[in-house]
């Protein structure tokens, strides 16, 4: 592993030593603390890189400024060139972005093909957008002409998580420079190589040294130092609701807006007319994907009574068949979980749940025959209730509690019961109760008859404590302007309101 590592790192920093945050165009060696990098598979270290700190975080404002500058001196349409060059060179080096991401974030390889796909769709989508951001021409009840202007917020925050970093990155990087703006990209410590190198296909795309800059380093130093500088016009934060939380106070105190994209504890909610081998194979890809290291993921099975035992027992079966395994097999299924804490509070939930009185249809701890690495296997757990921490708090791991209902008020219900409001899904042959609960379970995506499937053309983020605010879509764009009122007076005979002339 650790040669495949260095040969692919040589293709894009030289060497292993020489990875470091990407400020003005250059590669910055950090200057704080040492930052080991470990392999979910093995549990074994990979490589070390030092903390780029606050003063990283300062340097990379200061550069933004003047990128932004230079990048708002290229017309809209030259930007929109300059994005879909981007996605051209995303697609050219897809097969080392994704062998880095699956190494380094755990993920197995044939999902991490697939969203390198999906970052390069994403810089096409927006790049498409770049000049067609315009505003209206209103007709006030005076003699002025009033229109408005989308105009760029200027220097913005990105931080995204350790789960799914290049797609986090695509994710937030092309909608912020289809809007003219700058950005400073804090990915997390854990899994920062792909970020930096999407960072580098930006500059050799065209965009100018300093418009996109990214650091390598902890969030409570280079991350707080960031989000807490007032030259930084918003930020954008996708991770827990406690870090969520501290960000937008830091953020009002400074009179700066952000989004927050945070956690999920999604319901995937069946009716006893559904389609149930659909809804079962459904109910593995909403949760076991990833690991389950989704913030979307359909952790909570809700089934009508008269088809519970019969579809949770189809569900454990068709988990216990996924294939857990090393990220760079094509066979794999399902990768390791990214880090060992992580692994640790996914073991302690699941314990907590087996004590309180729930059964474990399938797994419950480590997979047969992986004695190494963070693995967890696919894990379906029976007899849950709503008030156990398991059905109520994020595992983001392989797990999937199972709850049963009787009516469908309960149902929507149940769905509604936690503090998240992230994804959900119904499945059922009733259209018009399809709809009825669309409607009522709040969440800001939700899928009938289906699962998982995103796209950047449409609008992504949560309600209440999943957070506020969209990160795709033309809404996800809009995140990115600021709205600007101009009137000017047609009518030279116009009496003007107040004031004296000689």
């Amino acid at each position: 592993m650790t040669g495949l590592l260095d040969k692919h790192l040589s293709l894009w920093f030289g060497r292993a030593e020489r990875f470091g945050s990407l400020i003005g165009g250059e590669a910055v060696a950090g200057s704080g603390a040492e930052i080991a990098l470990v392999d979910p598979a093995t549990a074994q270290p990979l490589f070390a890189y030092a903390d780029c700190a606050g003063e990283g975080a300062t340097a990379a404002v200061d550069v933004a400024e003047a990128g932004f500058a230079a990048w708002q001196a290229l017309t809209a349409s030259a930007r929109g060139r300059v994005l879909w060059r981007m996605a051209e060179l995303v697609r050219q080096r897809a097969e080392s972005l994704a062998v880095l991401e699956a190494v380094i974030a755990g993920k197995p390889i044939r999902d991490c093909r697939a969203e390198v796909v999906k970052v390069a769709e994403m810089f096409g989508y927006y790049a498409g957008w770049a000049d067609k951001l315009h505003g209206e021409t209103i007709p006030v009840p005076t003699s002025h002409l009033n229109y408005t202007r989308r105009e760029a917020l200027g220097v913005v925050a990105q931080i995204t998580p350790w789960n799914a970093p290049i797609f986090t990155a695509g994710w937030q990087l092309a909608p912020a420079l289809a809007a003219g703006n700058a950005v400073v990209l804090k990915p997390s410590e854990l899994t920062p190589v792909t970020s930096v190198c999407l960072g580098l296909l930006l500059h050799e795309a065209g965009v100018p040294h300093g418009t996109v800059n990214v650091l390598a380093g902890y969030g409570h130093t280079a991350g707080g130092a960031l989000v807490g500088d007032r030259r930084v016009a918003k930020t954008v934060f996708v991770g827990s609701p406690a870090t969520g939380r501290a960000i937008a106070e830091t953020s009002a105190r400074n009179l700066r807006p952000c989004v927050l994209e945070l956690g999920g504890k999604s319901a995937n909610i069946v009716f006893s007319d559904a389609d149930l081998t659909r809804a079962a194979k459904g109910a593995q890809a909403a949760c076991f994907a990833a690991a389950g290291q989704s913030c979307t993921a359909g952790s909570r099975l809700l089934v009508q009574r008269p088809v519970a035992e019969r579809l949770m027992a189809m569900v454990a079966r068709g988990a216990a068949r996924l294939q857990v395994g090393a990220p760079l097999e094509d066979s794999t299924e399902v990768g390791p979980i990214q880090n060992a804490r992580q692994h640790a509070r996914i073991a302690e939930l699941v314990q907590a749940g087996l004590n309180a009185g729930a059964e474990a249809l399938t797994g419950g701890g480590r997979p047969a025959g992986l004695d190494a690495g963070h693995f967890y296997a696919p894990t379906v757990l029976g007899g849950v209730r709503p008030d156990m921490p398991v059905a109520r708090e994020e595992v983001f791991g392989p797990v999937l509690s199972c709850l049963v209902f009787d009516e469908e008020d309960e149902a929507i219900a149940l769905a509604n019961a936690t503090s998240f409001d992230l994804a959900g899904a119904v499945w059922t042959g009733d259209v018009a109760r399809a709809h009825r609960v669309a409607a009522k379970v709040r969440a800001g995506s939700f899928w009938i008859n289906g699962y998982r499937t995103l796209s950047v053309m449409s609008p992504f983020g949560g309600m209440q404590g999943s957070g506020y605010g969209r990160s795709s879509g033309h809404e996800g764009l809009l995140e990115y302007t600021q709205t600007k009122s101009v009137w000017v007076e047609t009518d030279d005979s116009a009496p003007q309101p107040f004031g004296y002339a000689d």
